[in-house]
């Protein structure tokens, strides 16, 4: 009991002295999460749609010739960012590219190096959702569209996508939990957040658990109201349980779609 005693005092302790630097942090980690998120969304919907692009075998060579080159460097990009840790990939692109550059290629601040970051591995993970989103839809509903005179691009922009974008909602709010907790990686090129501000300030009071302890319970706090406003988000996407039929056809009466009640005359 006296340990927890303890802890609970050097936690009071730390966050006397220190709250200013961990909400500071917290609010750091959020922005890049949120703004990452956002902008690797837009990428995967892009190379998930170029990547859903058909084409057959009598079509001209130069569109098989792009598209086929198009979805290689898809594969590639994925595969790349997928495969490898982020921690990895943040070193290799904000050192490398002044490295091989000879400081020609750089980046302006550690901010948009840490936004670029994490929005391209973002951008990787959603890139296959929504190739599989757009998949999971019924072919019926495409040939549906085609029947009546849609081209490819209509057919997505009004049948397609705003399905796939419907059932692809819990996977981006994923994606956003798990850039909240990840974004901790970015400290290792100088970027100021949560977890960065915990290493600060464990080198000043040394420590260690007890601002281990406040770190993990602010990062649960952050994850645990995302959840519940991306499940509220959710929910009034759905919409109501139960519908009603509304029609102004005269032959709604007669086919059972509503209940006809008669007027009674007055006696």
């Amino acid at each position: 009991m006296e340990n927890f005693a303890k802890l609970w005092q050097d936690i009071l302790k730390l966050w006397a002295r220190n709250h200013t630097q961990y909400l500071t942090g917290a609010l750091s980690t959020i922005e890049l999460a949120v703004a990452a998120t956002f902008i690797g969304c837009l990428i995967g919907l892009v190379c998930g749609i170029l990547q859903t692009i058909p084409y057959r075998k009598d079509d001209p060579l130069p569109k098989r010739v792009v598209l086929g080159i198009v979805r290689a460097v898809i594969r590639i990009y994925v595969e790349v960012f997928r495969g490898t840790p982020m921690i990895l990939q943040a070193v290799f692109i904000f050192y490398a590219l002044p490295y091989f550059s000879n400081n020609a290629l750089r980046f302006g601040s550690v901010n948009v190096a840490a936004y670029f970051v994490v929005s391209i591995n973002t951008g990787a993970y959603m890139a296959e959702t929504v190739r599989g989103g757009i998949l999971s839809i019924d072919p019926g509903q495409t040939e549906g569209a085609m029947a009546i005179g849609m081209n490819h691009v209509k057919t997505m922009t009004n049948v397609i996508l705003p399905q796939t974008i419907k059932n692809i909602i819990p996977q981006i709010g994923n994606n956003l939990i798990i850039n909240i907790k990840d974004t901790s990686v970015m400290f290792i090129i100088g970027y100021t957040e949560l977890f960065a501000v915990h290493k600060g300030v464990v080198g000043a009071t040394y420590l260690y658990f007890p601002s281990a302890v406040v770190e993990m319970a602010m990062y649960l706090c952050m994850t645990v109201i995302c959840s519940v406003l991306l499940r509220a988000w959710e929910k009034k996407l759905a919409g109501p349980a139960n519908f009603d039929i509304a029609t102004t056809d005269t032959l709604a009466h007669t086919s059972g779609m509503t209940t006809y009640v008669e007027k009674k005359e007055d006696d």
